[in-house]
């Protein structure tokens, strides 16, 4: 096992598509401070403004962009033929895709723990001296839900790499993880009343505000989970496509 996770990170760290992930998004701290310098130049002009939190704004930026080095880390090897070698190496399926679920799973959650750390900094250093509303809370009352966000972006990464592993395609792994995080949410909106509300508090977008107690946009209606239940869900997503991942890396030849 100790091989595979030194063979995984050796993989992981080569290759260029890492890197482009990670600085796509890392492009949340910039475009932070744009907002910030933005909706600061309209608060003085105002007087005050209530404006959304750039660590909460771009966070889809910082997801999508872990999922996309997610999906590269297993798809890369099928699209290569470099898989056959890895498993040449580790016969034992299992073991590899646990080994990767490791490395991509530690990777993603310090780059998106340390990306939302320095936009929430580098926006409150900023807003400093700025009714925005959002620069008004200490970083420990903010801490839980920074957290929230960085498990969000790293179980969709995992999400990323089960599929990936499932699917064999970049193309299709990206796209499975854009519909999970962006269309499906549209769609639940047009379910009838109250399946509209019961699938729309299980989607990932909406399972962060719910595992710090938050509650969603009142349109939603009033059906909302309690925070262990949603982490509980929010666990789920990656459990269930790497569970299904291994299942057919276990069944198909490389």
């Amino acid at each position: 096992m100790k091989a595979a996770v030194s063979s995984e990170w050796l993989k992981l760290r080569s290759v260029a598509s890492t890197y482009h992930t990670l600085g796509t998004a890392a492009l949340t701290v910039l475009l932070g401070v744009g907002w910030t310098l933005y909706v600061s130049a309209l608060a003085d002009e105002r007087g005050s403004l209530r404006a959304a939190a750039p660590e909460q704004g771009f966070l889809p930026l910082v997801q999508i962009s872990l999922a996309v080095l997610g999906v590269l880390a297993v798809t890369s090897e099928y699209a290569t033929g470099t898989i056959r070698p890895s498993l040449a190496a580790v016969p034992r399926r299992g073991t590899l895709l646990l080994a990767k679920a490791g490395i991509v799973g530690l990777t993603t959650f310090t780059a998106a723990t340390t990306i939302l750390l320095l936009t929430y900094s580098v926006s409150r250093l900023l807003a400093s001296g700025h009714n925005l509303g959002f620069n008004t809370t200490p970083l420990a009352d903010d801490l839980p839900s920074l957290l929230a966000s960085s498990l969000s972006a790293t179980a969709l990464a995992l999400v990323g790499l089960g599929l990936g592993t499932a699917i064999r395609s970049t193309a299709g792994g990206i796209v499975s993880v854009v519909a999970l995080l962006f269309v499906l949410p549209g769609i639940a909106n047009y379910l009838p009343s109250p399946w509209n509300t019961r699938v729309a508090t299980l989607l990932l977008p909406n399972i962060v505000p719910q595992i710090v107690g938050a509650r969603l946009s009142s349109r939603l209606g009033d059906g909302f989970l309690p925070p262990w239940a949603a982490l509980a869900v929010l666990c789920a997503y990656p459990v269930i496509a790497l569970a299904v991942g291994y299942v057919l890396l276990k069944r198909r030849d490389a």
